[in-house]
């Protein structure tokens, strides 16, 4: 009898392409295998279908579990999502696929790494040597590299779309000082997708909020003066 999950999975599977985003670096030991993969999901009606797509790709050789793991943020029921933060609410839940609290495991990674909107799915396959214990170190190796790497690239992306917004705001800023005092006021644009480095990112984000500071005093300086003028 085909189970809820796996109905799930069906449903869901013609309707999402996902993307991988990472994969992990296999862990073998003794005859056995560990690999993670996390993918991008915003609710739960792409679960299903990340899962039956991981699926897909070990079609040649079936692993024998794959635990998986997913965080997204969501409206509240009944909340449109405007109001704010205080509209969502983060769901969360797994699926240990046979292999008892090894979804728990890998979601407390999730949690931990600070990792949403995503869904990680670790694959194992047996090599026929019991492991114990450290089969649940191999999953949670696993999945910690892959949502290590998601969250770079996803502060990564949240600190070059700030870096835009603030160039643009600083740009009008510049462009009025020029207009109230007739000096030039010029800045360098930059190329943020160039720069994988998060902290020069993040230094560059306190000196755009810095800069943006300073001119609004020059702006507000340049307004006093004219009102002094007009008098």
């Amino acid at each position: 009898m085909q189970s809820s999950l796996d109905r799930f999975v069906s449903s869901q599977s013609a309707t999402f392409p996902p993307t991988i985003s990472f994969t992990s670096q296999e862990i073998r030991d003794r005859k056995s295998a560990f690999v993670a993969h996390i993918v991008s999901v915003k609710d739960a009606s792409q679960v299903g279908g990340a899962i039956a797509y991981v699926r897909g790709t070990h079609a040649s050789r079936p692993p024998a579990h794959e635990v998986a793991a997913w965080r997204f943020m969501t409206p509240k029921p009944g909340m449109t999502g405007l109001g704010g933060e205080d509209d969502f609410e983060v769901v969360s839940a797994y699926d240990d696929d046979g292999e008892k609290w090894a979804g728990g495991r890998v979601l407390n990674i999730m949690k931990q790494t600070g990792v949403m909107d995503a869904i990680v799915i670790v694959s194992r396959w047996f090599g026929g040597i019991m492991l114990g214990p450290v089969r649940f170190t191999h999953i949670e190796t696993c999945a910690a590299e892959v949502c290590k790497h998601f969250k770079l690239q996803e502060d990564l992306k949240d600190c070059r779309t700030m870096l835009s917004s603030l160039d643009d705001i600083l740009a009008d800023l510049r462009s009025e000082f020029t207009t109230l005092t007739g000096k030039p006021s010029t800045h360098k644009s930059m190329d943020y997708d160039s720069i994988d480095d998060l902290s020069k990112l993040r230094k560059l984000v306190v000196a755009r909020e810095v800069a943006i500071k300073s001119i609004k005093m020059l702006i507000g300086k340049a307004k006093g003066q004219g009102e002094r003028y007009a008098r």
